[in-house]
């Protein structure tokens, strides 16, 4: 219990110092106008509160991802707790708030635009695509998934409920953003909040035993150790709450919305602040109910890894009829509410690389249908083979973007080392989890560790030798300058 509290109170005081710190580091200026009052076309630059945008990208980012994979990352016992707080305060909100103030100050473009702006054409024309297809992805699991609940629960078969979410996603995608999302975003957002704290105070209350960090829990407790790794498997299966990608490709969104630059550590860091914290409390959640890390595994190999029975389960238990409603929100809406921008952003990368106005019905018709054509032939694959593929390629994103923000930190002659750190670990996360995982490699776990380390090195090496020459460039300019 005292780890599970004082994480939370690391993770509030990370908001607020290291926070901080990163805002002064990016250097706002409130006296900027933003792209929301500067380009505004009423469909998705549209100028909104800060606490209706805090909770819109709250629930852009968080969907199921801090919920199912903090229940799933709770198998390797309480380590996951220091990767959720130690990689939401300086990776994962890190992340968050430099790709959302960077769109703001490029004009609230997609995060492919804003890589390549920093890494060069050849990084922006593989980010366009890999973002692109990452979005289908997304879009594509949160059909299947949220269409198989729902006709569980009325019998309509699952192509209608299907078609059903993606009508819906349909509309989320083409209407103006304050006209849908905007109205019940905030909503399903204050509720997946309000559940969170309703499932903490319950374990306080209900006298749950939540495992400490001392003196045991930097063990490897998953019931298959040997196949399941901490290294780096908890880094991938914990994203939403540390670290994700897809999160870079929702900031764009509000980055169009937010009215002022100050405002940014509120919605961007705040926010992933605020999933970390839904996190911690489903990962102590998993490794409390069931009297240990050992049964909540047990209970997860017994129902091949579906981390939604848990939660129901769990809901119920601690919220009573109440929960059952918030826990429905949570397995069906949550989900929902992540395929629908994911779709929004796809729209927006594409019409970014086009640059196709957006402001008619045609225009984006004409992006919209290609994308959803595309989404639905995605959902005739297998399911788990698609989740599997959008986990790595979620982090490999993130790890992508992060390189992108320390060479922009470096051309800006700030400092750099708050994402050189993350941007190193995320690189050997997921070029070892490509070499060990069932849709990777499948390579000896020794053998994988020697390939991330290389890969890795190397990967810092092109960063060194990039600084040497920009270093170079910086003082034969100034040369230049001086016998002028």
């Amino acid at each position: 219990m005292v780890t599970f509290l004082l994480s939370i109170v690391f993770l509030v005081a990370g908001y607020f110092i290291y926070g901080a710190f990163v805002e002064k580091v990016f250097g706002v200026d409130p006296k900027r106008e933003t792209p929301a009052i500067t380009m505004a076309d009423g469909v998705d630059y549209v100028p909104m509160g800060w606490g209706r945008i805090f909770l819109i990208q709250f629930l852009n980012i968080a969907g199921l991802g801090p919920i199912f994979g903090a229940v799933a990352g709770a198998m390797w016992g309480p380590v996951a707790f220091l990767w959720i707080v130690f990689g939401c305060i300086f990776a994962g909100a890190v992340h968050d708030y430099f790709s959302g103030m960077l769109s703001v100050r490029n004009k609230g473009r997609s995060i492919p635009e804003i890589v390549g702006e920093y890494l060069g054409d050849g990084f922006r024309q593989f980010m366009r695509l890999f973002t692109v297809l990452l979005m289908l992805l997304v879009g594509a699991v949160f059909v299947v998934g949220p269409a198989g609940i729902l006709n569980g629960m009325a019998s309509l078969g699952i192509p209608v409920w299907a078609a059903i979410v993606f009508g819906y996603y349909i509309l989320a995608t083409m209407l103006p953003i304050d006209k849908l999302i905007g109205r019940i975003y905030p909503v399903f957002g204050f509720a997946l909040l309000f559940m969170a704290v309703g499932i903490s105070f319950g374990l306080i209350y209900g006298g749950y035993p939540i495992p400490e960090v001392l003196p045991s829990g930097f063990s490897n407790l998953h019931s298959d150790s040997g196949k399941f790794p901490v290294f780096p498997m908890l880094f991938v299966t914990i994203a939403c709450g540390a670290i994700s990608g897809f999160h870079s490709t929702q900031s764009p969104l509000m980055a169009r919305c937010i009215t002022n630059e100050k405002l940014g550590r509120r919605v961007f860091y705040g926010a992933m602040v605020a999933e970390g914290i839904v996190a911690l409390i489903w990962a102590a959640a998993g490794m409390a109910f069931y009297g240990g890390v050992g049964p909540l595994n047990e209970v997860m190999l017994a129902n091949k890894g579906n981390a939604a029975l848990v939660v129901n389960e769990i809901s119920n238990s601690l919220l009573g009829k109440f929960g059952g409603m918030l826990a429905l929100l949570g397995v069906v809406a949550a989900p929902i509410t992540s395929g629908d921008t994911a779709f929004r952003s796809a729209r927006l990368i594409i019409a970014d690389f086009l640059k196709m106005e957006q402001v008619s019905i045609r225009s984006r018709l004409i992006i919209t249908i290609p994308i959803f054509i595309i989404g639905f032939l995605i959902t005739k694959m297998d399911f788990a083979i698609i989740w599997r593929y959008m986990a790595w390629s979620n982090q490999t994103l993130a790890t992508i973007v992060l390189w992108a923000i320390t060479v922009y930190l470096v051309n800006e002659k700030k400092v750099y080392w708050i994402t050189l750190i993350p941007s190193i670990f995320m690189t050997a996360v997921v070029t070892t989890y490509l070499m060990v995982a069932p849709e990777g490699f499948e390579l000896p776990l020794s053998t994988a560790y020697l390939i991330g380390f290389l890969t890795t090195a190397l990967v810092v090496l092109w960063f060194l030798l990039f600084i040497r020459k920009f270093r170079k460039y910086q003082f034969e300019t100034v040369k230049i300058k001086n016998t002028k």
